[in-house]
């Protein structure tokens, strides 16, 4: 069943309700931006504030009909303070590089996503990617987005991609090697992003969807101190 809303000339499509990704027992359903719809970076500037976010060319918010666990959360840059173990985390890693790319197919990004597609979730459909489809999974022909590389001389650890908004960073899917657990490469690529915002003079870094029942989603509230949307505007999370 599709249900169908006006916003401002914009069409909002629902999916039928489907088993929870996220919370086991739990019915989950999705509103999506018509892919139709002639949409811009500016477009996605003030959808983002309004709770969703993109994953390729869609535009997308759970609308679940029993259910508000996902939000939005957002890291105010200026304000943002590390705690200890972000801090170890970040000494940990002096001797990586981070190197700014242009969203463009390079050849050991892909390789190191597969392997960490591969390890991390095998079966999900997406450890079988093709170029093309990496591509169109990461990057879309109206984003302003950017690859953050980490590298440990020559050899490539991580990639943080990541869009640019009016207001800030939209953290969009962090990649790395899964074979160097020490180093805590998926935390520092998240420091690596507010630092890089902080830099450019960026107010937030979107991190995407918060789930405090769900323990693969639970970490972004880690990133201190954070903000959540609750349906009607931005909230400090306690």
């Amino acid at each position: 069943m599709i249900d169908a809303h006006r916003d401002n000339q914009l069409w909002l499509y629902s999916t039928g309700e489907h088993p929870c990704s996220y919370v086991d027992g739990r019915v989950a359903r999705t509103v999506f931006v018509d892919p139709a719809f002639p949409i811009g970076n500016a477009h996605y500037s003030q959808l983002i504030r309004h709770g969703m976010r993109r994953s390729g060319g869609y535009i997308y918010q759970p609308k679940c009909p029993d259910c508000t666990s996902c939000k939005s959360l957002r890291v105010p840059v200026q304000h943002f303070r590390p705690n200890r173990s972000q801090r170890r985390c970040w000494r940990r890693n002096h001797d990586l590089r981070i190197i700014q790319r242009p969203p463009a197919f390079v050849e050991d990004h892909f390789r190191l996503y597969r392997l960490y597609m591969s390890r991390r979730h095998p079966g999900s459909g997406m450890d079988d990617h093709d170029p093309d489809r990496y591509m169109e999974f990461l990057v879309c022909p109206w984003s302003d987005t950017v690859f953050l590389e980490i590298r440990h001389g020559r050899e490539l650890l991580g990639v943080a991609v990541s869009d640019r908004v009016a207001d800030g960073l939209s953290a969009v899917y962090t990649f790395f090697h899964p074979d160097v657990p020490a180093r805590s490469i998926g935390t520092f690529a998240i420091l690596c992003q507010i630092e890089h915002a902080r830099m450019n003079a960026m107010e937030y870094v979107y991190l995407g969807y918060w789930i405090a029942e769900c323990a693969k989603m639970r970490y972004k509230a880690d990133f201190r101190p954070c903000e959540v949307y609750d349906g009607g505007g931005w909230t400090a999370l306690p």
